[in-house]
């Protein structure tokens, strides 16, 4: 480059400049002054002071493109003479010769590259600085060396990574200084290759990621050269997997172990990409032994409810380790090994060795404990065929046992509950569940024929009793509808409709109801869950209990009828016969002031209804007679048969029991049992000589004069009141009847719509239509009777085929009624 000077003394005058493309190493001072005149220069013609700006700024480069020669006038300025140059005008030329970078520009970058890699592996200090070295790094790429520069770095990173490798071939045996050591090579070679990559970053971005290669960047190579190098140091790899095993094994027998080695460890050879196949497998082949041996050995020597907490513990540690060290991905295989070898292959012995147990003692906790483990393994069926068969051989305890069936039914409701209780709290609701309790309840309540019907009837018939007390309205619908739960499961609901019927009868005539709108509410029940046509009978009787109730209104305010009543208040009821059980009539001779009674409201009660027929039922019959003893006057509530014994005594002090047979007319086991309810009970109105439980046929009983107790009013107990042997056989024909009846009705309704059936297809619908249980003797013996009525014929060549013949006619109800009487 060359510059034209001037004289100090000459004018300025108008000077050639001229650019030039020399090497860009060849500067002399000159140029230099030339370039600073430049920059000195307060303005240039064209927009020629901002291209000698870039020219100036490229001669900084590492390669510059082009340099500027310009030729100045230079006037010394003065302090007192200071003027503005004027524009000068520049001309710029093409280099001459193509500029090129030196030979060993390559090999003198490297070399200060390489020893910057080493000083990094080594842990020095770099000599030159990071930026002076990514620009280094920089040159090279723009000059197309980046293939070449990313080898040599692959190759020096290769060779370091090799010899730390071989470094830890033949260390310490012991397992946690060996994997402490190759923790800290990990670490070393993350932070050198993270220092070498802000080294390199320039050929990180613009060669190694758009390569289409595996090696997606440095550090990926990194983790290449590492991998491959422990892939062919096989002891290294084998000591670190055994003492990564080795630590969990202590862990799981209760050592304590260093977690953050173990989780450094294995996300390197997760990094690596050797985490499954190097450790993965080992570990789940180890924990499977593990547990499996474990499995045996607690459940040979714990109950359930410890091993179950020590199976919940071991799932929430294991669980705890994929949160710690182990990769989330072995979760689920971890996981699957613990529950199969703990719970799946153990849960027939654990439900076979402790179940019935928790049950029985309410283990709630434990039980939903066990519930939700064995969900996890898919056994629930299992858990709940174990749940049937506890409530099956349970519920056939209490019901098949005679000696429980005052408390049967109670005891049900309990056991109803407690299974209720549990399904909620522990076994959450399961329908499924749910369904096979209530198919086990209405299997096990209906082994024993009839009698859970009866019994739950009769219990109803105590919770309604006036005497019930102490039970709030609520309390006593709440147990209503958990009846009605047990009388779901009832296959023979007619016997339960009998019975019922029968005890409402007494407490409706009797007046022990605790409360109408109990008994109303009990009738709605079951006519939610029977329908209209179960309870139209058990609502006829309270409509005759109402009706009687305004007849016996009108009766009282009749003036002819009022004289005959003198003192005594009489109550009439009135039944309809359609409506209420069967009662026998039983005459007895009745005192002539009872029989004037009885005639005056028949002459009432057939003025207003022409053509019906009252039949008295004494047996229903109660009485409130005055009593005068020594102590003072008496009450006593008694039955009519009660009440006519001791009206005898009016005329007479001793009575023997063949007088008191003959003046009574009662036959002879009501009498006697009459009697013991008199001398022999509780309140001994009678004395009976000589004393005894027993009444027997030589026996005189006299007034009790002496007869002395606090309460005006004394309720002695009838006997009436209490079921009989003979009331319970009674009941249970007529049940058997009725069933007759429908099952006629069944046979034709069948055999109308199919018109031939063989005996087999024909006992089968049966089965499906009928709500009760039956033989299939039974079966038979309707069948039998049909083809003798002609309603069915046997087929002449098959006689187990049967055919229609005619309709079954319908009957007509009877009409009459008969009437209880009460005074």
């Amino acid at each position: 480059m060359t510059s034209v000077p001037s004289s100090g003394k000459r004018k300025p005058t108008s000077t050639q400049s001229t650019l030039c493309f020399p090497p860009a190493h060849k500067k002399n001072k000159e140029d230099e002054e030339t370039i600073h005149a430049m920059e000195r220069s307060t303005s240039l013609e064209g927009g020629d002071g901002e291209e000698g700006t870039r020219s100036a700024e490229s001669m900084s480069s590492v390669q510059p493109q082009r340099s500027v020669s310009v030729g100045a006038v230079r006037r010394p300025l003065s302090a007192g003479n200071r003027t503005t140059l004027p524009p000068k005008k520049l001309v710029i030329k093409p280099f001459k010769v193509k500029p090129k970078l030196p030979d060993d520009f390559e090999e003198e970058t490297w070399k200060k590259l390489q020893a910057a890699v080493r000083a990094v592996h080594c842990k020095q200090a770099i000599a030159h600085s990071k930026e002076e070295l990514y620009r280094a790094v920089e040159d090279l790429c723009l000059h197309k060396m980046s293939a070449r520069l990313f080898s040599k770095l692959e190759m020096e990173c290769d060779a370091h990574i090799w010899s730390r490798m071989q470094g830890l071939m033949g260390q310490t045996p012991d397992a946690d200084a060996f994997l402490s050591l190759v923790d800290a090579t990990w670490k070393d070679h993350c932070d050198q290759m993270l220092t070498i990559l802000s080294i390199f970053l320039y050929l990180d971005r613009t060669y190694v990621i758009p390569l289409t290669t595996t090696v997606r960047s440095l550090w990926d190579m990194g983790l290449q050269v590492f991998r491959k190098h422990m892939k062919n140091c096989v002891e290294v790899e084998r000591k670190i997997v055994t003492g990564l095993l080795s630590l969990i094994l202590r862990e799981r027998t209760g050592e304590t172990v260093n977690r953050m080695l173990l989780r450094n460890l294995l996300r390197m050879l997760k990094e690596l990409q050797i985490y499954s196949e190097s450790f993965e497998a080992p570990f789940l082949d180890e924990t499977n032994t593990f547990y499996a041996s474990e499995g045996e050995t607690f459940m040979q020597q714990t109950d359930l409810p410890d091993y179950l907490k020590h199976v919940e513990n071991r799932l929430l540690e294991e669980s705890d380790r994929v949160l710690h060290y182990i990769d989330a991905v072995t979760r689920k295989q971890l996981i699957s090994t613990v529950e199969k070898q703990l719970l799946a292959n153990h849960i027939m012995p654990m439900l076979e060795k402790g179940f019935n147990n928790l049950m029985r003692e309410n283990r709630t906790s434990d039980l939903a404990r066990l519930y939700q483990l064995v969900q996890r393994v898919g056994a629930c069926g299992q858990l709940k065929a174990s749940w049937v068969v506890y409530i099956k051989e349970t519920g056939t305890q209490i019901v098949t046992d005679p000696e429980r069936d005052k408390n049967m039914v109670q005891d049900l409701l309990d056991f109803k509950e407690k299974l209720s209780r549990l399904l909620d709290e522990a076994f959450e609701k399961n329908e499924e569940f749910n369904y096979a309790m209530k198919d086990a309840f209405e299997a096990f309540v209906n082994i024993r024929q009839n009698k859970p019907a009866e019994l739950i009837a009769k219990f109803i018939d105590q919770l309604l009793r006036s005497g019930n007390k102490g039970v709030t309205e609520e309390e006593l619908d709440l147990t209503l509808d958990r009846i009605m739960t047990l009388f779901r499961f009832i296959r023979g609901k007619d016997v339960f409709e009998a019975f019922y019927k029968k005890d409402l009868a007494k407490r409706l005539l009797l007046g022990k109801s605790a409360s109408f709108d109990a008994e109303k509410s009990m009738i709605s029940k079951l006519k939610s869950e029977c329908g209209s046509g179960f309870t139209n009978k058990l609502e006829g009787m309270f409509k005759d209990v109402d009706i009687s109730r305004d007849i016996m209104a009108s009766f009282r305010e009749t003036v002819r009828h009022r004289s005959r009543l003198r003192d005594v208040e009489l109550s009439v009821n009135v039944l309809t016969m359609g409506y209420w059980p069967t009662y026998t009539p039983m005459e007895v001779n009745l005192s002539a002031e009872l029989v004037d009674l009885q005639n005056a409201f028949k002459e009432f009660y057939l003025s207003k209804h022409s053509g019906r027929k009252l039949k008295w039922q004494n047996s229903l019959g109660s009485c409130v007679l005055k009593a005068y003893f020594a102590k003072g006057k008496k009450e006593l509530s008694v039955s009519l048969f009660q009440a006519i014994v001791l009206l005898l005594f009016n005329d007479a002090d001793r009575l023997t029991y063949e007088d008191l047979k003959t003046n009574t007319g009662i036959e002879e086991k009501e009498l006697k049992r009459t009697l013991q309810s008199l001398a022999c009970a509780k309140f001994k109105v009678l004395s009976k000589q000589p004393k005894g439980r027993e009444v027997n046929d030589d026996d005189s009983f006299v007034f009790n004069h002496a007869f002395e107790q606090r309460l005006i009013r004394i309720k002695i107990n009838t006997v009436q009141m209490k079921e009989t042997t003979e009331e319970q056989q009674s009941t249970t024909e007529r049940v058997f009847q009725d069933r007759q009846y429908q099952v006629d009705a069944a046979i034709v309704r069948v055999m109308k719509t199919r018109k031939a059936l063989s005996h087999t297809l024909l006992i089968n619908e049966l089965y499906n239509q009928l709500q009760f249980p039956i033989k299939p003797q039974d079966l038979k013996k309707r069948i039998e009777s049909l083809i003798d009525r002609e309603y069915l014929e046997r087929d002449r060549c098959n006689t187990q085929v049967y055919h229609y013949l005619a309709q079954l006619c319908k009957g007509h109800p009877m009409t009459s009624d008969y009437v209880s009487i009460k005074k």
